[in-house]
């Protein structure tokens, strides 16, 4: 993973014109591509609201066509109803144009293989190894086509007809690929939907509202008496939802939710649930207590995803509100989420704020810098050694990650512990040692 250049966490990403995220790069990567596919066959390609995504959905299509690709748009799409395509269409490849969660300045590029599934490690590091210097000129032609109206009617197909009849729902699609989709879904199963960020204009995406940005849902969902509120982010591959007293339920809490139950079932297969690092120990001890067992990976969805195929589980996801059904969708989907939390309400007959009290979480404390440069965790002693110190001082009852995001330029430190106190006093060491070593650059 260290040895990539360009690729995250979650594709390329960065802000739009600068070195990576411009018309001539994503011509090229497109190019890359289709070199390492080898072989003839369709590329779908969708995009968010950005008003970047057009430009640079066609440059990616001229370098997929320069490399022998025929690449085909679906235009404004969210990420699970592209992914969904390439699989039930046989594609070649799938490509997203987004920035995901990001504010609208940025933008990016993240590519789905057969079947649908995000690329590995080693799948990307050979496409950078085949970036050519230059895409020679051709045609610019690209072919057009639907993915939403399949994909609207694939979820509305999760519930029973009229399942949502009398319920009010308050929806926040973040200005983003959502907008069209999920409030369809939710209308068509009866639901009153009121809607916040549902305006796009490409320049508003994840501007103060979205799944990074719950505040303004929980409020609504106050106002309005909604039995429950659903975030997305920009692109529809997360969800966060807020019960009906106004309370946020993260990733964290989604997945020990529908894992209980499905334990509580006998339906959850394995008895395995998939979460990354960053997920509460709370999770852990709730899954046990259910009889089941938890798997942990790297940061990332699409680790989630490999170490759900290997284990052969079907639920994983991330505290970010990544949430994998693999049995309905090959990657991480905000909307299928959102149907899976409501199923559980409606077998259960109980309101969400009395589901999420499954999970008991640890005490936390996180916190993101910006550093001027990431410079190798190894190098740096200070921190090395109060990392060390604390969790020789916490004997096994909590931990800490230390971490650089894999999308932007960031540090994130993570503390859990026995009490509140021992991590507020933690991750303010951190901190400290972090200053001490690393230039942080004032800013969010």
């Amino acid at each position: 993973m260290s040895n990539r250049k360009y690729f995250g966490t979650d594709g390329v990403r960065g802000p739009y014109g600068g070195p990576v995220i411009n018309e001539q790069f994503a011509e090229r990567l497109g190019l890359a591509a289709a070199k390492a596919v080898g072989k003839p066959g369709r590329v779908l390609i969708g995009r968010d609201t950005r008003e970047s995504g057009a430009s640079l959905l066609a440059a990616v299509a001229r370098g997929l066509r320069a490399g022998g690709l025929e690449p085909v748009t679906l235009g404004i799409a969210p990420t699970p109803a592209v992914a969904r395509a390439v699989g039930k269409e046989g594609a070649r490849l799938g490509v997203v144009i987004t920035a995901s969660h990001n504010p609208a300045a940025d933008n990016g590029i993240k590519f789905f293989g057969p079947g649908g599934i995000k690329l590995t490690d080693s799948e990307e590091l050979r496409i950078e190894s085949l970036l050519p210097a230059e895409v020679p000129p051709g045609s610019s032609a690209i072919a057009t086509t639907d993915a939403c109206a399949a994909y609207i009617a694939a979820t509305r197909a999760l519930l029973p007809a009229a399942a949502l009849a009398g319920w009010r729902v308050v929806l926040d699609t973040a200005n983003g690929a959502t907008c069209a989709t999920s409030p369809e879904v939710l209308r068509a199963l009866g639901a009153e939907v009121s809607g916040l960020g549902a305006a796009p204009n490409g320049r508003n995406i994840n501007d103060g509202v979205g799944s990074e940005h719950p505040a303004p849902l929980a409020a609504q969902v106050l106002a309005r008496g909604a039995k429950l509120g659903v975030a997305h982010d920009g692109d529809g591959d997360r969800c966060v939802v807020c019960d009906e007293l106004g309370g946020v339920l993260d990733g964290d809490e989604i997945l020990t939710i529908l894992a209980t139950h499905a334990l509580a079932r006998g339906s959850l297969v394995r008895e395995t649930l998939v979460v990354t690092q960053q997920s509460n120990l709370g999770v852990d001890a709730a899954v046990a207590a259910a009889g089941g067992r938890v798997i942990r990976t790297a940061v990332g969805d699409r680790y989630v995803s490999e170490a759900m195929r290997e284990a052969g589980a079907t639920l994983g996801g991330e505290s970010s509100g990544h949430i994998i059904c693999s049995e309905i969708s090959p990657t991480g989907d905000g909307l299928v989420a959102a149907l899976k939390v409501i199923e559980v309400m409606l077998a259960t007959g109980k309101p969400l704020s009395e589901l999420r009290r499954v999970l008991r979480k640890f005490p936390q404390r996180t916190l993101a810098l910006r550093v001027v440069e990431k410079k190798p965790l190894e190098n740096l002693r200070t921190l090395t050694a109060t990392i060390q110190a604390i969790e020789a001082e916490m004997r096994g009852q909590g931990r800490v990650m230390v971490r650089y995001s894999g999308t932007e330029p960031k540090l994130r430190l993570l503390v859990e512990g026995p009490s509140d106190e021992i991590v507020k006093s933690a991750i303010g060491r951190l901190e400290a040692a972090t200053r001490a070593e690393l230039s942080v650059a004032p800013g969010p």
